[in-house]
Formats: C-alpha cells, sequence, structure tokens
C-alpha cells in the first residue's frame, strides 16, 4: 500500500493574524511529530513538496470574478472584498491570501492525481479541507474550496465519488457543490446546525433532483461523545459504502470535534477519531484524506500523526519522541480515554436516543434510495 503525505514549508509564509484561531503553524507540529517518529521514513511512504494550483484549476469551481477579489486582496486590495466574505472576522484579508489558497489547494489536488493515477491508494494534504468556501464567497476560514476540487478532478474522469466529513461544523460548501449530482455521495458527520456555525447539515437536507437521496447528515448534539459518534459511524458509512460503491473516498478529518476545542461542543477524543481513521484504511478503495478544523494545535498534531500512523499500518508508542520532549507542554499525552460506557451521563443518553432518531430517519427517508 502506497502512500503520500504533502507538505512544503511554504505555508508558513503566510498567517492570518495573531487573534485569528487558524494557527497555519499546527502544520509544522504536526509534519514534525509525524518526523520524529520516523512515518516518513517508511519504504512505501513518499514525503511529496506542494505545487501551487494554477488560476485555471481553481476556476474550475470558483467564479471568475471572485478569484480576482482573492488576487487583489492578497495584495492588499480591499475594495470590494466584503461582499464576496472577506473582512474583518472569520475571513481576513491578509497578505500572500491567494498564494496561500494555492498552495493548500494545489496538494488537494496533487493527492487527488497520486491516487487517480495509482500511485498511492492514500494521500494526505494535512493543509487542505477548507471545506465551507462558494463558488463565489468566502466562508468560515476558507478561500478556496480545495475538496470540491479533488472531487472534481474523480468526477471528470467519471469515476464515483464517497465525500466523508467529520469535522464539528457541517461540510456545507462540499454538500450544495454536489446537491443534484448522483455520482457523488456526501456523507457529513457534525455538530447539529442549531447550535453551531455555519447552521446548516440537518437530517432533511438530502440532495436535489438527480442527487435526491445522495446528500447524508448525521447532525449530533452538543456534548455527543467517541460513543455517539461510533453509534453512527458504524451504521452509516460501512452500509452506504457498500451501497455506493464509490471508486474513490475524499475525507475531511477535523480534529475540532474534540472535547477541548474552543470552537465547538463535541466530546470525541484521539480514540473516536482513530476509529474512523482505521476505518477507511481498510474499506477504502483509494483515498484522499485532508486536514480541516481543530484550534489547539496539540490536538492537531497528536491526531493527524496517529492518522498518518495508521495510514502506513503502524502503531504508536504512548510516548513522545526524544526529539519533541520539548514540546510535551503543547502536545501532551497520547489521547484521553474513552468514557466507561456503563457509566455514561443522563446528557449522553439524550446524545445517543438523539442519534439513533437519526438513524431511524435515514433508515426510513435516504438509505433506499441508495441501495
Amino acid at each position: 500500500m502506497k502512500t503520500a503525505f504533502l507538505y512544503t514549508e511554504k505555508y508558513f509564509a503566510y498567517d492570518y493574524g495573531a487573534s485569528h484561531p487558524l494557527k497555519i503553524e499546527r502544520l509544522r507540529l504536526t509534519y514534525d511529530l509525524c518526523g520524529a517518529y520516523g512515518l516518513f521514513d517508511l519504504p512505501d511512504a513518499d514525503l511529496i513538496e506542494t505545487r501551487a494550483a494554477s488560476e485555471s484549476e481553481i476556476l474550475r469551481f470558483h467564479t471568475p470574478d471572485y478569484v480576482e477579489v482573492l488576487k487583489r486582496a492578497g495584495c492588499g486590495k480591499i475594495s470590494g472584498s466584503l461582499s464576496y466574505g472577506l473582512g474583518p472576522g472569520d475571513n481576513p484579508v491578509f497578505p500572500g491570501l491567494w498564494e496561500w489558497s494555492r498552495l493548500h489547494t494545489g496538494a488537494s489536488l496533487q493527492s487527488a492525481q497520486l491516487v487517480s493515477e495509482g500511485r498511492a491508494r492514500v494521500a494526505f494534504n494535512i493543509a487542505g479541507g477548507l471545506h465551507h468556501a462558494g463558488a463565489k464567497r468566502a466562508s468560515g476560514f476558507c478561500y478556496v474550496n480545495d475538496p470540491v476540487l479533488a472531487i472534481y478532478h474523480f468526477r471528470d474522469q467519471g469515476k464515483r465519488v464517497m465525500y466523508l466529513d467529520i469535522d464539528a461544523h457541517h461540510g456545507d460548501g462540499v454538500q450544495w457543490a454536489f446537491y443534484e449530482d448522483p455520482t457523488v455521495l456526501t456523507i457529513s458527520f457534525h455538530q447539529e446546525g442549531r447550535t453551531l456555525f455555519p447552521g446548516t447539515g440537518a437530517l432533511n437536507e438530502t440532495g436535489r433532483g438527480e442527487g435526491a437521496g445522495y446528500c447524508v447528515n448525521v447532525p449530533m448534539l452538543a456534548g455527543s461523545d467517541d460513543h455517539v459518534f461510533r453509534e453512527g459511524f458504524g451504521l452509516v458509512v460501512p452500509r452506504l459504502m457498500e451501497a455506493f460503491k464509490p471508486e474513490v473516498v475524499v475525507s475531511q478529518l477535523g480534529v475540532d470535534t474534540f472535547s477541548d476545542d474552543p470552537l465547538a461542543a463535541l466530546e470525541l477524543t484521539t480514540n473516536g477519531f482513530c476509529r474512523a481513521v482505521a476505518y477507511l484504511a481498510e474499506h477504502a478503495p483509494a483515498w484522499v484524506a485532508l486536514g480541516g478544523g481543530g484550534y489547539i494545535p496539540s490536538n492537531v498534531a497528536r491526531a493527524w500523526t496517529m492518522a498518518w500512523a495508521v495510514m502506513n499500518g503502524v502503531v504508536l508508542p504512548d510516548d513522545l519522541p526524544e526529539e519533541m520532549v520539548r514540546h510535551r507542554a503543547a502536545l501532551g499525552g497520547p489521547g484521553k480515554r474513552l468514557r466507561d460506557p456503563e457509566h455514561k451521563s443522563p446528557w449522553q443518553e439524550q446524545c445517543l436516543k438523539h442519534m439513533q432518531e437519526c438513524l431511524r430517519y435515514l433508515e426510513k427517508r435516504v438509505f433506499p434510495k441508495i441501495v
């Protein structure tokens, strides 16, 4: 099983700003931790330098006027950018914004090309997964929607694609891009939209026209833990993968689902996250894995290092490598333990009941259309 990890030091020429929660530095911490564990020295793992996406590649989804706004904004020309979602707050204008967008998108397109050409079964772009951007609007820290462009790469080849999103925030930009397309099955597990941005991802968002039934949302109540997530994942993903029979999986592996993340209110740990990654490592026929949310750099580094290890069939020791000991305070331990399922709180019982209600809805309204 050949694997590829996309990365470049060029990422760190760009910065959303000191007060912004998305820290590009988390990518370096992940890379350093993977390297310290020797995960780039494996015989079937390739470390590949990221290339920048071309303007024409980005125009495959985004509109010409929006692309021009991104280019101007990255040069400090912000006139008219507010109407495209750029400005103070979530989507700041910063020097090199366009170049940053080209880099993380280029890595996702490289990943798709490596997989489609059979040079890797799994390709991992930790800088990707910016799933909120629309065709002509920035949203949720996302300017260019690299998951959509990676999926287009496969769809243009006539391949059936399953998109799986486990970020705490609903994968709205990807959902709407393929809402009427029966060749792309989108599945999103997320904190339900009444309590978290972007407010979408309800059960009844199931696709439209020929794509009816090919959009699956599993909204979780705030406070849902590993047990709740595993219940939903285990009853939804294997069944849909078997019925849909994708030729490739594109996944968004955001870790803002973790219990101490400041921007969401789920209670997952590395245990639940790694179970999902392990399932894909075993069952995906081909797989482009993308990063995503995660606003405590230590969570990001630990989780995505574990994910890269799982993709390569490696079990990591609990102890940090010696060269990373100086980062012990930032990285923490190997992961939190699952709660004892026999001692769930009343709220967790409610979260599980909600998940079971979601599954009954999907069983009645969605699964029959795919099966």
